[in-house]
């Protein structure tokens, strides 16, 4: 198995749990919180070490509790942190989490992680590794790794989320993006929704494809997800899963993934895996802490 490289932010995740989301304008009591690590890169990182994937982590945090904490948990995740810069000045990113009603309210504070610069980056891509990158860092830094990974012979994974204006060359380095449907909307600039006949986000994933992506990789929650190749289109159904809280659910998507394109797996062979390992962590609150094991997605693509 080659190794993952994840180029990406680092949060803190500050879960609060209620019955409902308050209204404008009012305080509501009873609520629950809890502090977890998160952040997407983190997230993803963490999932593609608990699929057993040799998995290093680039990004920056602030020198402050928050920063050691993230640290701390990536060594125990056996995740090479040595790519984690402390930046003076900055505080680590934060994202406040309202989960009601079985579903999700995020806002982040992104801090530290907007300052992590392609000269921070001392790691050098390989051929055959996988090197992954999001939106939550600056889109030159991103541009930067998808780029050197690429003239490497590194495959690339680029989660278009969230999505943020970029330049059309972006994708020529990117051999699968992976979005949800509301991204995949934006960027394809095509009136999508949840429910959208799969004919339609199969045409938007073309748009994508025809721009450089080799392929594109549709999320759709229960839905599953759709992988468009220069093959075609494969519709990867949805797995029931009994949902306490989605954050990171996507995440776990993109990680899972990238473990797989690490063992030499198809895009198609590694979305389907990514998918069994997504309803798993729904089932289990916060982001990374989720992340399952390969015992638990193995028992989960066994019972499909």
């Amino acid at each position: 198995m080659s190794r993952v490289v994840v180029c990406g932010s680092l949060n803190m995740d500050v879960v609060v749990q209620s019955a409902r989301r308050p209204a404008a304008g009012e305080t509501l009591l009873g609520a629950k919180v809890s502090f977890l690590p998160g952040g997407k890169g983190l997230n993803q990182a963490v999932a593609a070490a608990r699929l057993d994937a040799r998995t290093a982590m680039l990004g920056a945090v602030g020198h402050d509790g928050f920063g050691d904490t993230l640290r701390d948990f990536l060594a125990d995740s056996d995740i090479d942190s040595t790519g984690v810069e402390a930046i003076d000045d900055q505080a680590t990113g934060i994202a406040l989490i309202q989960v009601a009603q079985r579903d999700n309210a995020i806002t982040v504070a992104s801090s530290a992680n907007l300052h992590f610069t392609e000269a921070m980056i001392r790691d050098t891509p390989r051929r055959d590794e996988v090197w992954v990158a999001q939106f939550e860092i600056p889109l030159a830094t991103t541009e930067a790794v998808l780029r050197a990974a690429r003239v490497a012979g590194a495959r690339t994974v680029l989660n278009l989320a969230p999505l943020v204006p970029h330049p059309a060359r972006l994708l020529k380095y990117v051999d699968v993006a992976v979005l949800n449907e509301i991204e995949l909307s934006q960027a394809a600039r095509t009136k999508l929704r949840s429910t959208s006949p799969s004919r339609a986000i199969v045409a938007a994933c073309e748009k994508l494809r025809r721009r450089g992506a080799l392929t594109v990789v549709a999320t759709l929650g229960a839905r599953g997800a759709i992988v468009v190749t220069a093959d075609g289109p494969t519709v990867i159904p949805g797995l029931k899963a009994r949902i306490v809280d989605t954050t990171g659910a996507g995440d776990c998507f993109v990680g899972a993934l990238a473990s797989q394109l690490a063992t030499g797996a198809t895009p198609v062979e590694a979305a389907r895996y990514a998918n069994a390992a997504a309803a798993c962590s729904v089932e289990r609150l916060g982001a990374a802490p989720s992340m399952p094991t390969t015992k638990e997605v193995a028992a989960r693509l066994a019972r499909a």
